[in-house]
C-alpha cells in the first residue's frame, strides 16, 4: 500500500505537494504505522526513520521544518536563512526547496500554491485556529492577488463524525452568520462540517479556487490516524514545496 496521496488540483509544473497516510512506516501500535509525530508517545528513532522514509518516498529536497502546533493562528515564514522559530500553526515560504509541513490527526491540512507557482503555504486547521483566522493570517503573507491561489483541503474528519457543542457554533456565528450552515442539530449537539467552515473562510477571502474536501479520516481507519477514533494514535503530514 503505498503511503502517499497526491492532491487533485492543477498545481503548476514546479510545485511539488502530497500527504502522507498511515502506512509505510516502522511505528508499532497504536502508533502502527509512518506515524511523524514526536510528540505523541512513539519511540523516537522510529519517528526519524518514518520521518528519513518520507523523505526518500516524497524526493523532498530536505527535510521539513517539524512545528510544535498549538491550535493558534502564527505564521511561520521559511527563507534562506536557518530557522529557529518552531512553534506556529502556519508555514510560507517563496523560497525554492524550503518544505512546508503541517501534522494532523483530524484537523483539517489546507495547501496553498499560486497559480504561478512563487509561492507556497500550509495551515494547520483546527476549529479554534479555523475560528481565529489561521487561514486568514496565511493567505496575508503571499503577494499574489487572492484570486491567483489556489487551495487543497486535505484528510481531516467529516461531517458526519465531527460532533461538537453549541458553544463551537456560536463561537463561528458570532464571527459570521454565514457559518450557521456548516452545523447541523445532533443529539442535543451539532455535526460541524469543518471543510464547509474552510470553504466558507476561503471563499471569503477572496480564494476561488478551492479543491480536495471529500475525505474523513475518523470513518477510514485504514488510511488515516484519527485522534477522535482513538486518541492515542500517530500524525500525518501534508506538505507542500517550491521545487
Amino acid at each position: 500500500m503505498t503511503s502517499l496521496i497526491f492532491p487533485d488540483w492543477p498545481q503548476p509544473e514546479n510545485i511539488g505537494s502530497c500527504s502522507t497516510l498511515r502506512e509505510g512506516g516502522i511505528s508499532l501500535p497504536p502508533y502502527n504505522s509512518l506515524n511523524l509525530g514526536t510528540h505523541v508517545g512513539d519511540k523516537l528513532s522510529d519517528v526519524e526513520e518514518n520521518r528519513r522514509r518520507l523523505c526518500q518516498q516524497a524526493q523532498l529536497p530536505e527535510m521539513p521544518l517539524w512545528l510544535e502546533q498549538v491550535h493558534g493562528t502564527h505564521i511561520v515564514t521559511l527563507n534562506t536563512e536557518k530557522n529557529n522559530e518552531i512553534q506556529g500553526d502556519a508555514l510560507y515560504t517563496s523560497t525554492v526547496k524550503k518544505v512546508c509541513a503541517i501534522m494532523t490527526a483530524d484537523c483539517l491540512p489546507v495547501l496553498f500554491t499560486t497559480v504561478d507557482g512563487t509561492e507556497v503555504g500550509a495551515a494547520h486547521g483546527g476549529w479554534r485556529g479555523l475560528c481565529h483566522g489561521v487561514l486568514q493570517n496565511t493567505l496575508a503573507q503571499f503577494k499574489a492577488p487572492k484570486d491567483q491561489i489556489m487551495a487543497w483541503l486535505g484528510p481531516a474528519i467529516g461531517p458526519t463524525a465531527f460532533e461538537v457543542g453549541a458553544e463551537v457554533r456560536l463561537a463561528f456565528i458570532e464571527k459570521n452568520i454565514a457559518f450557521e450552515s456548516a452545523f447541523i442539530p445532533h443529539n442535543g449537539k451539532y455535526l460541524a462540517n469543518i471543510y464547509m467552515l474552510a470553504r466558507i473562510i476561503l471563499q471569503e477571502s477572496g480564494v476561488t479556487q478551492i479543491y480536495g474536501g471529500d475525505f474523513c479520516t475518523v470513518t477510514d481507519p485504514s488510511r488515516f490516524f484519527s485522534y477522535r477514533r482513538e486518541h492515542v494514535t500517530g500524525r500525518m503530514a501534508s506538505l507542500i514545496w517550491i521545487k
